[in-house]
């Protein structure tokens, strides 16, 4: 492709997101597809005061070219990780519970992207990325729209994705078979957001063969070397906690099947230190010890351009940061779906004073993209992030986000999860 051809391209998917308002959501078939999948626990979704902010009515348009570049830092970054010199940096601060590897790589492994002028640039990475299955659900109830030629960013086998990611986890530890019973584990389950998505994992898992719990953690117990939900042995726990490093005391048997191994889990500590722990932006941009270490300079420049410059906020900068504060954004190093998150323009002196009295890093900060959508009648720009749900390297899943505010959220109308559409390139 010339670099001629490229531009129009782009510029052909930038025209949809602004301009194109077709309602591609079918609502009643994902209504159909949840209660055949969910049965009683459709209602508590869909009675739900935020269930049309929950699912946008629109699609995102991603160009070809901007899908590949996403996937390549997604390879850069994990070959980064997978460094001596840079397991060295991030496991020396990381706690006692993520200092053993016992195999798993982590499933649904979820990397955050703002789509800027000048290409994907990396916002965060997650370890238990939540909306997979919901994502998956909305990506079949997806009518067509002006830009019939684009497809849905997704494996055309989900759900045997979904089931081999998990097995290979399985035999990345245990080396033969595969798990009998699956818990998905979080803290009073019934009680979180994401529930629903609980429901599609289980089901899916129990479509394959292999029986499924949703449990908190405050239901298992330990016993002959082997972790139980009552009666029930669990092989593996599919963890939904934000609780990484596993060290709440609520957390303790968890925490003890992790450590001896009595039960495969993941995601785990070891792959939240590798991987999401925040700080570790800072190790992927700073390409003095990326090269010191040991990456190809193809990867260096591959991290350049995809990850925006990352500091630890500190009393050596603080002064410079707070001038300079319109060109970053301010996140807990410990914090979770946006939470205590700030962008710099909007910092009072106290909030800022805040930060300085804890553990945050700064990030320069990237402009989401925009998505037109139409609310009540009416025109309004939403901003967009991507997210891709990978396993060892290969998408599994792309899906968007809509939002209005500092960072994403699902109270704003019209927005919520959204398709990502593949412009044929």
């Amino acid at each position: 492709m010339t670099k001629t051809d490229d531009s129009s391209f782009q510029t052909k998917s930038k025209k949809l997101n602004q301009h194109c308002v077709c309602a591609t959501l079918d609502r009643p078939k994902v209504m159909l597809n949840l209660a055949g999948l969910l049965g009683d626990a459709q209602e508590q979704l869909v009675s739900s005061p935020t269930w049309h902010q929950f699912f946008s009515d629109v699609a995102v348009f991603v160009p070809q070219r901007d899908l590949d570049c996403m996937m390549e830092i997604v390879l850069a970054l994990e070959t980064a990780a997978a460094l001596p010199g840079f397991r060295q940096r991030v496991l020396g601060r990381a706690p006692q519970t993520a200092q053993i590897n016992p195999g798993p790589v982590g499933a649904f492994m979820g990397y955050d992207f703002h789509l800027s002028e000048d290409g994907p640039r990396l916002i965060e990475v997650n370890t238990n990325a939540g909306g997979a299955f919901l994502n998956a659900t909305l990506a079949r109830a997806q009518l067509q729209c002006c830009s019939s030629a684009a497809r849905i960013a997704w494996a055309d086998d989900f759900h045997r994705q979904v089931i081999s990611q998990f097995e290979s986890e399985w035999l990345l530890q245990r080396g033969n078979g595969r798990p009998r019973r699956i818990a998905i584990v979080d803290d009073q389950p019934t009680e979180q957001y994401l529930y629903p998505e609980f429901r599609l994992a289980q089901q899916l898992f129990r479509n394959a063969g292999i029986d499924a719990l949703i449990v908190s953690p405050s239901e298992l117990r330990s016993s002959a070397g082997a972790l139980y939900h009552d009666d029930n042995k669990i092989d593996l726990v599919y963890n939904r906690l934000v609780d990484f490093s596993l060290q709440a005391p609520e957390h303790a048997v968890l925490r003890s099947a992790w450590l001896d191994g009595s039960a495969v889990v993941t995601p785990n500590p070891f792959t939240h230190a590798l991987f999401a722990d925040k700080r570790n932006l800072i190790e992927w941009s700073d390409f003095d010890s990326l090269q010191e270490w040991g990456l190809s300079g193809e990867k260096i420049e591959l991290l350049r351009r995809g990850v925006p410059r990352t500091v630890s906020v500190n009393a050596g900068n603080e002064a410079e940061l707070w001038q300079q504060r319109k060109n970053w954004f301010f996140k807990p190093v410990a914090g979770y779906g946006s939470k205590g998150a700030y962008r710099g323009s909007k910092l009072t002196k106290n909030t800022y004073a805040q930060i300085l009295d804890s553990d945050y890093i700064a990030q320069t900060f990237v402009p989401p993209s925009e998505r037109v959508v139409m609310v009540d009648g009416e025109r309004q720009m939403l901003k967009v992030d991507v997210r891709l749900y990978t396993y060892r390297g290969n998408l599994i899943l792309a899906a968007a986000r809509l939002y209005q505010g500092q960072t994403t959220n699902f109270r704003t109308p019209g927005g919520g999860f959204a398709p990502v559409l593949i412009s044929a390139s």
